[in-house]
C-alpha cells in the first residue's frame, strides 16, 4: 500500500453517486479508497453517462447501494507497491471489464463472455470522485494519455471499443463498404464515427425520426439521412443500386429495428444488435430470408482489450475524434439533471466531472 496516501477518516472522505433503488439515486459522502499492490487510484476528471446506466436505473437493475459509471478518465493521485508503468499526474482512461484471456471463451475470441470479464474493476465505480482500478486493469487495459489527446475524446475509449468491436464482427470485407445505423442518439453516431475512422470511404445512411439528429448525422459524415420506414428503404435501395447495405447497426433495440435491418441488407448481409430490447420482447424474423439470402443477425455486448487498444490508437492519432458528441457537462452534484436529459432524450451525451466536495474545477 503506498504509505504517502492517507488512511480513511472524516477528512478523507469522498462523493458517490449511490443508486438508492427504484431508478432514485442520492450523493453520498465514503471512506476514500485506498491503493494496494498493483492497484492505482484515479482523481475523477469525467466520466461519461452510457444508455446501459440508464437501462439499469430505469429498469431497475442497479444494485442498491452500488455505483454505477464505467466511461472513465481520471487523474493518478496514488499508486500500489509494484506499479512503474503509471505515475502520480498521469491522465488515464481505463475501462471496468478485462477477461482472464485463458478460458475456453478467451481462447476463441469470445473475451466479452469470459465470466472473469463481468467483474467490475472499477471501485466503487466511475460516478464518484476518486476511483481505485484492480491491478488486471492496470496491467492489461489502462492507456495513459498524451498531452494532445483531450479528456472529451478519450472518455470514449470504452464506449468506441464497444461499437469497433460490432464493426469488425460485422465482417465487412472491403475498403467501401454500405452500412445503414438505425438510430441517432450518441451510440448510432458514434457507430457513425467509428465506421469513417476504420473505412474513410463507407457510404454510411443514418436512420432517425428526429430532423435535428438527421442534421447532426449529416455534420458528422453520413452520405445519407432519412426518416424510418418506406422513405429509409427508399434512400438504401437508390444509394446501393437496388441490392441494400453490406450491414446494418441496429442502436434502437426492440422487433421493429431488427425487421427493419434485414430488409435494407444485401443478401449475405449482417444485422448487428447493439441495443436492449424493451422487457421480454421476442422477435418476429422471416426466417427464409436468412436462410435462402445468407443474411446473418449477431449480437456484440462490449469489448475486449484488443478493442479498446485498436480505439486507443485512433485516438492518439487523431482518426476518430467522438468530442462533438458531447452536448453537456456538469459536476456529479448536478447527476439527477443529467439523467433527466438523457432520459428525456434532450442530451446527446452527457459528462460528469467531480463534485463540488472534490474541490476541483
Amino acid at each position: 500500500m503506498n504509505s504517502n496516501y492517507p488512511a480513511p477518516s472524516p477528512e478523507n472522505t469522498h462523493t458517490v453517486v449511490a443508486c438508492k433503488g427504484g431508478g432514485r439515486t442520492a450523493l453520498e459522502q465514503r471512506s476514500a479508497p485506498r491503493p494496494d499492490a498493483g492497484e492505482i487510484l484515479l482523481a475523477l476528471r469525467v466520466v461519461g453517462f452510457c444508455g446501459t446506466d440508464l437501462y439499469k436505473l430505469d429498469n431497475g437493475t442497479a444494485v442498491t447501494g452500488s455505483v454505477l459509471g464505467h466511461e472513465l478518465v481520471g487523474e493518478v493521485i496514488a499508486v500500489g507497491d509494484g506499479v512503474d508503468k503509471f505515475h502520480i499526474g498521469d491522465r488515464v482512461a481505463v475501462p471496468h471489464h478485462v477477461s482472464c484471456g485463458e478460458c475456453v471463451l478467451c481462447r476463441r475470441g469470445n473475451e466479452t463472455m469470459c465470466e472473469v470479464f463481468r467483474e467490475n474493476l472499477l471501485v466503487p465505480g466511475g460516478f464518484a470522485d476518486t476511483i481505485l482500478v484492480r491491478p488486471r486493469a492496470v496491467d492489461q487495459a489502462a492507456k495513459r494519455l498524451p498531452e494532445g489527446l483531450s479528456d472529451e475524446a478519450a472518455v470514449f475509449m470504452e464506449p468506441a471499443g464497444c461499437v469497433l468491436r460490432g464493426i469488425r464482427r460485422a465482417g465487412l470485407g472491403n475498403q467501401a463498404p454500405t452500412a445503414v445505423i438505425m438510430g441517432a442518439g450518441s451510440m448510432g453516431l458514434l457507430h457513425l464515427l467509428v465506421l469513417a475512422a476504420v473505412f474513410p470511404k463507407a457510404q454510411v445512411t443514418v436512420i432517425d425520426p428526429v430532423a435535428a439528429r438527421r442534421e447532426m448525422a449529416e455534420k458528422l459524415g453520413a452520405a445519407h439521412t432519412s426518416e424510418p420506414g418506406e422513405a429509409a428503404m427508399e434512400s438504401v435501395m437508390a444509394s446501393t443500386g437496388g441490392f441494400g447495405v453490406d450491414a446494418a447497426f441496429d442502436t434502437v433495440g426492440g422487433n421493429n429495428a431488427l425487421d427493419a435491418g434485414l430488409k435494407l441488407t444485401r443478401q449475405g448481409g449482417t444485422v448487428v444488435l447493439f441495443a436492449h430490447a424493451p422487457g421480454d420482447e421476442a422477435a418476429k424474423v422471416d426466417l427464409n430470408s436468412v436462410f435462402k439470402y445468407e443474411r446473418r443477425i449477431l449480437g456484440t455486448y462490449s469489448a475486449s482489450v484488443r478493442d479498446q487498444a485498436e480505439i486507443f490508437e485512433l485516438l492518439r492519432t487523431g482518426r476518430l475524434d467522438p468530442s462533438p458528441l458531447v452536448t453537456h457537462t456538469m459536476p456529479l452534484d448536478d447527476f439527477e439533471t443529467g439523467v433527466s436529459l438523457a432520459r428525456n432524450h434532450q442530451a446527446l451525451k452527457v459528462l460528469f466531472t467531480p463534485s463540488s466536495h472534490a474541490g476541483r474545477s
